[in-house]
């Protein structure tokens, strides 16, 4: 079996405690998707309908640009992909990370941080991005989740 990777997009550090956890406690690599041009405060304000997240969001062929990419995405089998909920969905962000890479025979489970929204079809619009990759139905997860409960809840793939 292949490695394990954990990749996460954190827009105010939430998610990124949790890949962290997740990755010490599982023994995954940890990698950071992270925004070619960084999101400001302005940007990631949903309540503002020209705000750049509302805007990629709003257009589902929106394909915000990466940062450094993985090195050898071939050595993984399992890929965690977390992100926090927006719009009731992975972000737009995501789908270009899933779209840059082979992903054929991995499996790919979503995990999300929220403040209480759903992953709604989250699996499913990351299913149809990666037709050759298998997609968990994933997790939502509260920040404080503890490194014992995500590594119960990650043995089910690795």
């Amino acid at each position: 079996m292949g490695k394990v990777l954990v990749a996460y997009f954190s827009a105010s550090n939430v998610t990124a405690n949790v890949a962290e956890r997740l990755a010490k406690e599982i023994g995954a690599d940890l990698f950071e998707i992270r925004p070619e041009v960084p999101y400001t405060a302005a940007d990631l304000d949903w309540m503002d309908k020209k705000s750049r997240s509302s805007v990629e969001m709003n257009d589902r062929s929106c394909r915000p640009a990466i940062g450094p990419k993985v090195q050898d995405m071939s050595q993984y089998a399992v890929l965690f992909i977390g992100f926090p909920i927006w719009w009731y969905r992975e972000p737009s962000i995501i789908d270009t990370f899933l779209e840059a890479y082979d992903l054929d025979g991995k499996t790919v489970v979503p995990f999300a941080t929220s403040g209480g929204s759903p992953m709604g079809d989250t699996a499913k619009n990351m299913q149809a991005l990666v037709p050759g990759a298998k997609v968990a139905a994933g997790k939502r997860v509260a920040a404080d989740i503890s490194g014992n409960a995500l590594a119960a809840w990650a043995a089910e793939w690795i």
